[in-house]
């Protein structure tokens, strides 16, 4: 995945504190709990 770049900017509040989970192969992940006050409907996806 060289030379790409994919950016997300998520505003409002958080609901708990970052949970981070680390794997034996050295790779992470982070859950985040977030309350925003805007709605999008996709093709795909309908949030609300």
């Amino acid at each position: 995945m060289a030379g790409s770049l994919n950016r997300v900017m998520l505003i409002g509040n958080l609901g708990a504190d970052p949970e981070i989970r680390t794997f034996q192969n050295g790779g992470k992940v982070c859950n985040l709990r977030i309350a925003t006050s805007e709605n999008w409907k996709g093709a795909d996806y309908a949030l609300s």
